[in-house]
């Protein structure tokens, strides 16, 4: 089968690429160019053309990639014409028409270059990151990932597992045999380094995934205190309804930001109150559940609404900005026990502090969660085969301690296996070709 899609964006452009890629690709390029395929890797001026009556569609560059060594590991063209949308739509249409080609899913050419063995899980997963970037900590955490660090370091550590593997079948298959007592010793000290590494990948604060998805700021406080119109500030737009009637917020609202930087998910929450309306009841408990997993709180209150005997007492913690808004109607009778958390005096009516607001905000999310510690995991997949494989090595160490070494070595092999899906290797056949190049078996 072969696959084609418009690779650039879609609309009007200077430029479209489209790709071509898989067995007729040959075939396709003599049928809407009439002329013989050009040489390798080099740009070629070809005019394009409509199979059925060699109508010209347009004149553009031919770019010829044979397999395997292309982007997806078979043959492959990349077509560039003018980026109008009737040009684009012609030669999607004269593809179509041929049979056994069509048009590709998404992320299917990269799915091949996987399957084809050109890049990995990992390195898959960081191309869509880096396209989907939209600041530049996104950016630079994806073109790391592709770089193949986070790679070079899980297949490290599998290698060592198959390593220690290699040592415990050969103590099941071969008993007679006697191993150095210093490779049974290793197996445990090994096993150990191996799980305590892991361990300090996985206590990372989930930077990778709060970058990638973006950092949780959760708005909330009571009603009518202004969280809503802080929202629309720090959206720049009217994302949320503002109005003097307290309640007006029930549901939450999200927005998507990026704030010097920082991809941000900010979310305005219905006020906090006494309520015996069911609806906004519901609204007031996700509220908390969207304080409770929030990574930062901003917490919106005003001179006459400080109270401290109820939900604001709970929710000042370390990860909390306490705003007090509406300053420009007077705030000179507020409660002093307030001053001890630093909060932030501002009127968003009047935007008066509220680049401090911001400041504060950039300070809480680089403190907490950008630091020089190199990042490994971007995506809950790698967490949750780590915190599996963490696991199944503290299963292997209890069983190999209590010399029981078939069920021992099963917990190894899951470890090893659940180690090799985040990169997307599983082979146990390496197993056997460690056995051998390490062990000498019948020598």
């Amino acid at each position: 089968m072969t696959i084609y899609a418009l690779s650039s964006g879609p609309g009007l452009s200077g430029v479209a690429v489209i790709r071509i890629s898989g067995s007729k690709v040959q075939e396709i390029v003599k049928l809407i160019t009439n002329a013989k395929l050009p040489k390798p890797r080099q740009a070629t001026l070809k005019k394009f053309s409509k199979i059925s009556n060699s109508e010209l569609i347009d004149e553009g560059i031919l770019l010829w990639f044979p397999g395997p060594e292309s982007y997806t590991g078979e043959d492959m063209v990349e077509i560039q014409v003018h980026g109008s949308i009737a040009v684009v739509r012609a030669i999607l249409n004269e593809l179509s028409s041929i049979k056994n080609c069509r048009l590709a899913e998404p992320g299917e050419f990269t799915k091949l270059a996987f399957q084809n063995g050109k890049i990995n899980l990992l390195k898959a997963e960081s191309i869509s990151d880096l396209i989907s970037a939209e600041t530049e900590i996104q950016r630079q955490q994806a073109i790391k990932i592709m770089s193949g660090r986070s790679s070079d370091k899980f297949n490290s550590l599998r290698n060592k597992l198959l390593k220690i593997l290699s040592n415990v079948e050969a103590k099941i298959d071969f008993p007679e045999e006697d191993l150095p007592d210093e490779v049974i010793k290793n197996i445990k000290i090994d096993s150990e380094k191996v799980r305590k590494e892991i361990e300090t990948i996985l206590n990372d604060q989930k930077v990778g995934e709060r970058i990638r998805e973006g950092f949780k700021i959760a708005i909330i406080g009571p009603a009518n205190a202004g969280k809503s119109s802080l929202l629309n500030y720090l959206s720049n737009r009217d994302v949320a309804i503002v109005s003097e009637i307290a309640g007006t917020t029930r549901d939450v609202i999200e927005a998507h930001l990026n704030l010097d930087g920082y991809p941000v998910v900010i979310s305005d929450t219905a006020g906090i109150r006494e309520s015996k309306d069911e609806i906004e009841k519901k609204g007031i408990k996700l509220a908390l559940k969207k304080a409770e997993d929030a990574d930062l709180n901003i917490i919106v209150i005003e001179p006459k609404s400080v109270d401290f005997t109820g939900f604001l007492n709970d929710l000042i913690s370390e990860k909390s900005i306490i705003v007090i808004n509406k300053i420009d109607l007077g705030y000179k009778n507020i409660n002093q026990q307030i001053k001890k958390f630093n909060p932030i005096f501002l009127s968003i009516k009047k935007e008066t502090n509220l680049d401090e607001l911001i400041n504060r905000i950039k300070d809480k999310l680089k403190n907490k969660f950008v630091s020089s510690n190199e990042i490994l995991i971007t995506r809950e997949r790698h967490r949750q085969s780590l915190e599996t494989c963490v696991q199944n090595l503290k299963n292997f160490e209890e069983k190999n301690s209590q010399d029981d070494f078939d069920k021992a070595a099963e917990d190894l092999r899951l470890a090893t296996r659940h180690l090799g899906m985040i990169v997307g290797k599983v082979d146990v056949e390496e197993i056997l070709g460690s056995i051998f190049n390490d062990f000498c078996i019948g020598k």
